[in-house]
């Protein structure tokens, strides 16, 4: 078998067998097959696309290139949620005490950021002490103790897909529908949970820009899982507009414990709302989904998810008090208001753009190497449907950088328009999709 041959049966359009996709996924982990011309797959992929059958294939030989993790010492099962990324999806840190105070099993591990996505991982760590790195004894005795664990992704969790995303970061070949939901896919199937909870994201934040995109995704992922013997099901939710109101890794914590102790922003508490739901109705909590949603809104209120969420943060080193009185989190130095130039109403926020000005503040990397400040951000005052009137705050901006306040007011001010007539409002949640149906919303 010649990868020349498989990378001339892709251009043409016809579909790679099992064995085709085995040999070309081992033989470039193992260095066997060269870059220039995985390289020239991927793009051939990239043109012709996958069927259903290849891309399970080449999703469940990457998800097999590293460890395949046995939870099976976690008692129960194990629900997992994964999102796309966005700009404020902090959606893990309020989902998974809520599941676990409903008695579910959350064993999370969790990404870094990079570009205008904030990373869970990050989120984490501006916790003062917080380990986001334990052994998997640990791991799973935490899971045991407190109903959940978020922790970093393993080193050796999908090693294909890892090489791959690199080789696809520099050839053009990311935003490919069979390349993104195997990449996902291989390292969800890989962490070892029962179920699995997707949240694919739609709009200008988001890498799937268009609804039909989005579920199309979504539909390819859940059939991955499906077939793979996970129980495996997907919301489609709105990341045209950044999530919440804080953007930045200590400012997206105090928001999130702000939705587990019930006075969170009405946003972000309903689509965390419909994703714990929607877990624990996967993993069996209740055989209706509006039972699920009465579960999870009961443990915000009683204050057992937020507890959940302390009695965690204390086991993996973790200073929890930081989460009662938010001003013991790293403050920024410098602060600036940004002020509405005219009357009328937020009719458009681009939400990469936000993201990217949170960037520039020092919230996330530019580079893989770049240091975050955990202090930075941004806190959103106004978004679409809101009124302003001429000298209101749109925005408050925090850094440490304090060089970056003028760069970042003038990405702020594009990123938002103003106009004289109230827009009309986008759902939250967009579709739920299951193996045979979707439901939009």
């Amino acid at each position: 078998m010649r990868m020349y041959d498989l990378i001339t049966k892709k251009k043409h359009g016809e579909a790679l067998t099992n064995e085709e996709i085995k040999f070309m996924v081992e033989g470039y982990v193992k260095g066997e097959i060269p870059d220039y011309q995985m390289s020239s797959m991927l793009m051939a992929i990239w043109f012709k696309g996958m069927n259903d059958e290849e891309i399970t294939e080449l999703t469940m030989n990457m998800a097999k290139s590293g460890d395949m993790i046995d939870l099976s010492a976690i008692e129960g099962l194990k629900v997992d949620k994964h999102s796309t990324g966005g700009v404020g999806d902090k959606t893990t840190l309020v989902v998974s005490p809520i599941v676990a105070a409903c008695g579910g099993k959350v064993a999370k591990m969790s990404g870094r950021g990079l570009g205008h996505t904030g990373g869970t991982v990050d989120k984490l760590e501006a916790i003062p002490g917080y380990r986001t790195t334990l052994d998997r004894k640990e791991f799973f005795d935490t899971v045991n103790k407190c109903g959940m664990s978020l922790i970093g992704q393993s080193g050796n969790l999908a090693p294909a897909d890892k090489k791959l995303y690199a080789l696809r970061d520099v050839t053009a070949t990311v935003d490919s529908i069979p390349l993104i939901a195997s990449s996902i896919m291989s390292k969800k199937l890989a962490a070892g949970s029962d179920c699995i909870l997707l949240d694919v994201k739609t709009g200008s934040g988001a890498f799937m820009k268009t609804l039909d995109d989005s579920i199309k995704l979504a539909q390819t992922m859940v059939a991955i899982g499906e077939g793979a013997g996970r129980r495996t099901m997907a919301l489609i939710t709105d990341m045209d507009t950044p999530l919440g109101y804080g953007i930045g890794n200590s400012l997206e914590v105090m928001e999130s414990m702000d939705v587990l102790k019930g006075k969170g922003p009405k946003d972000l508490t309903e689509v965390c709302l419909q994703l714990a739901a929607n877990m624990l109705y996967l993993i069996g909590v209740h055989d209706d989904l509006d039972e699920c949603r009465k579960a999870a809104e009961k443990v915000i209120e009683d204050g057992s998810a937020f507890e959940a969420f302390c009695t965690m943060v204390k086991e993996q080193g973790g200073d929890d008090s930081v989460l009662r009185d938010y001003t013991k989190f790293a403050q920024a130095p410098y602060t600036q208001e940004v002020l509405a130039d005219k009357d009328g109403f937020v009719t458009r926020m681009n939400a990469e753009e936000v993201g990217v000005t949170s960037v520039v503040l020092g919230a996330g990397r530019e580079t893989k190497e770049s240091d975050i400040d955990f202090s930075a951000g941004l806190v959103i005052h106004k978004k679409p449907g809101d009124e302003v009137k001429k000298g209101e705050s749109l925005v408050t901006l925090y850094t440490s950088k304090k060089e970056a306040l003028a760069e970042a007011e003038r990405m702020y001010r594009e990123a938002v328009i103003i106009g004289s007539e109230k827009p009309a409002v986008e759902p939250l949640v967009y579709a739920r999709v299951e193996k045979d149906k979707v439901e939009k919303y």
